[in-house]
């Protein structure tokens, strides 16, 4: 289930901050100061705000209009280093090799449609791009993850790095 806007305060909140190590993430995924990055369900800018610090680029995908209304408030001081896109990314066609990175944080078990989202991701990365997924442990059991992982797989990309913790599920595939 996609998290309504109405409950947007527990995607962006001090203590969620606190217990978030942002750029950990931003690192583990491989994102640098010239990467452009897709981040699929963008929410109300947690993570966007960080990656329009890190990256060269950020295409902020998200699908809820309430969600969209509080991003924009939220990266408004970013300028054009953060693009919006109101769109499902199962639907949405940005380009071929638009992105170098894209970045799923606990939201590639909300798609809808994985199969076409997974399409998409795969032609607007570049070769040598990385999908880098994050999804929480209580919504996404080992068996789901590994699911995942081989349907990028069926598109070409190659498992890099892969962990299981306890809250979260992680793996970074590249695109050969």
């Amino acid at each position: 289930m996609v998290c309504p806007s109405w409950l947007s305060f527990i995607l962006y909140n001090p203590l969620r901050k606190a217990l978030t190590d942002r750029n950990a993430v931003i690192a583990e995924s491989g994102i640098t100061g010239e990467s452009v990055v897709i981040e699929v369900g963008a929410g109300n800018g947690f993570f966007t705000e960080v990656l329009a610090e890190k990256a060269r680029l950020v295409y902020a995908v998200e699908l809820q209009e309430g969600m969209v209304q509080k991003l924009r408030l939220r990266v408004n001081a970013r300028g054009s280093k953060v693009v919006i896109v109101h769109e499902d990314i199962a639907r949405w066609r940005g380009g071929t090799a638009l992105a170098d990175v894209c970045l799923l944080y606990y939201s590639f078990h909300e798609v809808g449609d994985k199969e076409a989202a997974a399409e998409n991701i795969t032609a607007m990365l570049g070769r040598g791009g990385l999908v880098v997924l994050y999804e929480p442990t209580i919504e996404v059991d080992s068996k789901g993850m590994k699911e995942t992982i081989r349907m990028f797989e069926r598109y070409g990309f190659v498992l890099e790095a892969r962990r299981d913790g306890w809250l979260t599920r992680f793996a970074r595939l590249r695109n050969e």
